[in-house]
């Protein structure tokens, strides 16, 4: 058993502030907190006078693909509007991911999530010259980082029509059936969940929607798409379709509660209400917004479920907490920081939906993954005034110690393995999958 002591234990929602607690984690879940638990009882021991415990943060849509385009540098076009943006540079990067870009890309994003708190990420894959294996690939990334999350493949037809939507579903179904059996044997940490993958309504005909249903069916998993990103979406349903964005996925069944909309920016009322009908979450992803220059998401109050997600732009959390409600509040928006930081938490509820068990609170039965860090306040912390804290005063450079399903992933600042030669080699790769975008047609 592991054993962390005197700490100030912080929990989101419900929030809580409690000095001098003790946690003990028994396998992958808390199984007493309370003041003076006998240390007898665990095998390791955590002093963690003077900090803050908390539970893990989680990203709720992110892009590992995308994590080594930081400062890229390749020959790419102007980019007007958020079409070219996809075709410049966004889908030139992934038709030149291969399986050991892919790795090093899943790899140094895992452990970037890691060392700022982040102990569960949402992933969404896109690798069109590398589908078939490609979420094994990631897996295994998540595996030997440590790190907690979901992943799916893009389903699209826009570099190869039904082929390659048949290959993209075909991947998300096998994939699954990997989860599930991997979880059966229980031979290693139940880490990774899958999803059912599309890249947005745009891109993914009725024959693809078909066969996003019937794996979704098969399955038992949700649909994980970007919808309404940009105005183009939801223009190009009402001219091909005829219809609502929400409403043609829900024609073929692809709206549960396990379904996950990434963006929704431009949604009209009806789409909205019929998302809260079937108890889907929006995820909302400020900062890549603001990027791509596709405008701000005004209607966060009108969604029942709101989760926030980073959109492929890291995993640091605290960061976009902070810009999800400074943009908020410069669009004259009336949330308070408490809302942003229900909405960082609902995550939690995102990973029960999907893996079962209970996340996000310092209580007896639920999952280890926690954070210890380091906090000096100047001014009184307390329930009350926490999301104040998190929005004003902290940031990802306090993370200290990180557990994900009770195993130590970091500590002290260190990972458990020598990270060095990881991004010595993530940098060569890199190099070369810079190269491969510029050799692309």
């Amino acid at each position: 058993m592991l054993l962390i002591k005197n700490a100030t234990a912080v929990q989101f929602n419900p929030a809580k502030v409690q000095e001098g607690m003790d946690i003990l984690v028994d396998g992958n879940r808390i199984v007493e907190t309370g003041s003076g638990i006998d240390p007898s009882k665990a095998a390791r021991i955590i002093d963690a006078s003077h900090c803050l415990v908390m539970p893990g943060m989680v990203c709720s849509h992110n892009h590992f693909y995308s994590g080594l385009s930081r400062g890229v540098m390749a020959d790419i076009k102007p980019c007007p509007d958020f079409v070219s943006t996809l075709k410049n540079l966004w889908w030139r990067l992934d038709r030149a991911i291969d399986e050991e870009v892919l790795y090093y890309s899943g790899l140094i994003c895992s452990l970037e999530a890691i060392k700022s708190g982040c102990t569960s990420v949402i992933d969404h894959h896109a690798s069109p010259s590398y589908i078939k294996g490609s979420l094994s690939t990631l897996r295994n990334a998540f595996l030997k980082a440590g790190l907690r999350g979901m992943t799916c493949f893009e389903t699209t037809d826009r570099n190869g029509g039904i082929k390659e939507l048949e290959a993209g579903v075909q991947e998300n179904i096998e994939f699954a059936h990997l989860v599930s059996s991997a979880r059966e044997k229980g031979d290693e940490p139940y880490l990774v969940e899958a999803h059912m993958g599309a890249h947005a309504p745009f891109t993914v005909s009725n024959d693809g929607l078909g066969l996003l249903s019937d794996a979704v069916r098969e399955t038992g998993r949700g649909l994980h798409i970007h919808v309404a990103e940009d105005k183009y979406d939801a223009s190009w349903s009402r001219h091909h379709y005829d219809q609502e964005l929400i409403e043609r996925l829900d024609s073929f069944d692809l709206i549960n509660h396990k379904t996950l909309i990434g963006h929704g920016t431009y949604l009209s009322d009806s789409d909205i209400e019929l998302l809260n009908s079937k108890d889907a979450f929006l995820v909302h992803n400020s900062r890549s917004n603001m990027n791509n220059h596709v405008g701000y998401n005004e209607r966060l109050t009108s969604y029942k479920n709101v989760a926030i997600g980073t959109d492929g732009i890291g995993s640091d959390m605290f960061e976009e907490l902070k810009f999800a409600f400074f943009k908020h509040r410069d669009a004259g928006g009336s949330l308070w920081p408490d809302s942003f930081v229900n909405f960082l938490d609902n995550g939690n509820r995102l990973l029960e939906r999907n893996f079962g068990g209970h996340f996000g609170r310092l209580e007896t039965g639920y999952q280890a993954d926690l954070v210890i860090y380091d906090y000096n306040s100047p001014t009184p912390l307390q329930a009350e005034n926490l999301p104040g804290h998190m929005t004003f005063g902290m940031n990802s450079g306090g993370v200290r110690t990180v557990i994900i399903d009770g195993s130590i992933v970091y500590e002290d600042g260190h990972y458990p393995f020598d990270v060095s030669a990881v991004y010595a080699e993530a940098r060569k790769v890199a190099r070369r999958l810079w190269t491969g975008m510029d050799n692309l047609s």
